[in-house]
């Protein structure tokens, strides 16, 4: 079998017999990719490597490619780097659930996406060490990912304008279908567009306004992809937020 070496965030996990499961990785070497990690839940003293496998937690690893293609395996995998508050904190818990739910039902696609990846790892690192703003993360991590989608606005945002989901453009004249966001979530999605994670402090958002946004972008990507209606995280992420 071929080795190589990359690095992944974890997506999803499904049980496998006694000891052992099945990993979704987004890997920088090969898109989505699923492992088989054997002995895992054994008590022999392999049961510490289950806490590697958490929602968007970074990883490093070895990989072991099946001539057969069938799933491949790890010959050593590693935390990608350090996490401090990220695995202690309910709020940004929650939202690597929902992030990691998110791209599982989104990306299906088994090469290299370099920009993507790089998005989802520095997401993670952003998260973890974000001291402010957190109740906005997860609104600023959908109005970035679907740029790197493939569906970002297709032009400049101007005061009053509302964002027609259809024709993936802001307008100055209210549509008359429903597939549209107010005048209050366009704003605040040219804002998320435009701005860092360490800015999202700054944006005062109470819970019916982030519940109305998460609600808009939830539609504006189930326009373009029907897998985000499978996501079943968000109601979680609806409680919490």
């Amino acid at each position: 079998m071929k080795n190589y070496k990359g690095r992944g965030v974890v997506l999803h996990t499904l049980k496998y017999g006694d000891t052992s499961m099945v990993a979704w990785l987004l890997t920088d070497v090969g898109g989505r990719r699923s492992y088989m990690v054997q002995g895992v839940r054994s008590r022999r003293g392999h049961g510490s490597k289950l806490a590697l496998f958490q929602p968007m937690f970074p990883v490093e690893f070895e990989g072991l490619e099946s001539s057969h293609r069938q799933m491949d395996r790890f010959r050593e995998v590693r935390a990608g780097f350090t996490l401090q508050s990220l695995p202690f904190d309910v709020r940004k818990s929650t939202m690597a659930l929902f992030m990691a739910e998110t791209l599982y039902r989104l990306v299906r696609e088994s090469e290299p996406n370099a920009s993507l990846f790089d998005f989802a790892w520095n997401a993670t690192a952003a998260l973890d060490a974000l001291d402010e703003g957190v109740s906005n993360f997860h609104l600023w991590f959908l109005a970035q990912l679907s740029c790197l989608l493939g569906f970002r606005p297709g032009n400049e945002y101007r005061p009053g304008a509302w964002f027609d989901i259809r024709e993936g453009l802001y307008t100055l004249e209210q549509p008359l279908h429903p597939g549209v966001m107010t005048q209050e979530c366009s704003e605040l999605l040219a804002r998320l567009l435009g701005c860092t994670v360490e800015q999202l402090g700054t944006i005062r958002l109470n819970r019916t306004q982030r519940g109305d946004f998460l609600n808009a972008m939830l539609s504006y990507f189930g326009y373009h992809l029907d897998a985000m209606s499978t996501v079943q995280s968000v109601h979680i992420l609806r409680e919490v937020f």
